[in-house]
């Protein structure tokens, strides 16, 4: 029953990811005036279907010297952690595969190993270029990282758990945690896009630069896994958005499930249709900028945050969210 249940969750968040990226592009000729996807099936619709078979039919080129098993094993690494994660997403009450007490720990554990998978696909391309854009990417990743889960202690400390369903019912209990920690949830935003390698802050694949980053080698389904990775990534990080700071599936007193996973669904859309809203109308920024951004400001002001949470805990004994 529950390989029945894996395998209907990966299929219906491949079609997902496949229906997010035809949304983005729309969006996107929308806000930009132009003309998207539009000859594939009715409006488009049929495109992402077009450009799987297109990917799944191309040759894998594996580049001369490169080292093939690494080559073609890294992304099915990053692929694979990427659906891993969803294991312990709660969808509603009484809809999630694996309910962990340490769930959280779980998802940033699991997100912090991704960056095996850039860094050997990287390595093992035998490419100057492909090796830089791996080096900027884990070292991006890495730093926002940091903020991350600077962010996720300020809340376990305020829920006193490390259980994502627990997060949910002390926000139904009290407040979305967006309007206490209004700071750390602008912070939490901006760490998204650029732990996802998103506009303004995709420069391990700045064309212009490093020809196209850590996958420049990668062709075919291989090329495709990363695609996946990528915006199942983007899809994940966006559901853990809303269940940290706008309670989940809360907001209207029901209690159909089915219900409870639309309201679900509706705000991770609105967090993803943000995503390319930034991405359509901000410039890609400086490496420096990148980095002075995280070490210089987001860095001071999520501790400065930590230690006012913590020294609330040890004033008072008691975490100001726990019923």
């Amino acid at each position: 029953m529950s390989l029945c249940l894996n395998i209907i969750l990966i299929i219906n968040l491949l079609i997902i990811i496949a229906f997010f990226t035809l949304a983005e592009r729309k969006i996107m000729a929308s806000v930009q005036r132009r003309k998207g996807p539009n000859v594939v099936g009715f409006i488009g619709i049929l495109q992402p279907f077009a450009d799987g078979l297109k990917l799944f039919l191309k040759e894998i080129i594996i580049p001369a010297k490169a080292n093939m098993f690494v080559f073609l094993f890294s992304p099915i690494i990053t692929f694979t952690l990427s659906l891993l994660n969803w294991s312990v997403i709660p969808f509603a009450f009484d809809s999630v595969l694996i309910n962990l007490n340490y769930s959280i720990l779980f998802l940033f554990g699991i997100s912090s190993l991704s960056v095996f998978g850039i860094i050997l696909a990287g390595w093992s391309s035998n490419s100057r270029y492909a090796l830089l854009g791996a080096l900027r990417s884990s070292a991006q990743m890495i730093s926002y990282e940091i903020i991350i889960g600077l962010i996720l202690t300020t809340i376990f400390l305020l829920v006193n758990s490390t259980n994502l369903l627990d997060v949910i019912v002390i926000q139904k209990h009290t407040v979305f945690f967006c309007f206490p920690l209004l700071p750390v949830t602008i912070i939490f935003f901006v760490c998204m896009l650029a732990e996802t390698n998103r506009a303004p802050f995709d420069l391990p694949e700045a064309e212009a630069e490093l020809v196209a980053g850590y996958n420049v080698e990668y062709s075919g389904i291989s090329f495709a896994l990363f695609f996946l990775a990528e915006y199942g990534n983007i899809l994940l990080i966006s559901t853990l958005y809303v269940i940290l700071f706008f309670g989940g599936w809360l907001g209207f007193s029901v209690t159909s499930s089915f219900i409870l996973e639309i309201i679900f669904g509706i705000k991770v859309m609105l967090i993803c249709f943000l995503f390319i809203l930034v991405r359509a109308a901000f410039p890609r920024c400086r490496y420096d900028q990148l980095m002075d951004l995280c070490w210089k400001y987001f860095l001071p002001t999520t501790l400065i945050f930590y230690f006012f949470v913590t020294t609330l805990f040890l004033t008072f004994q008691y975490t100001p969210f726990a019923f």
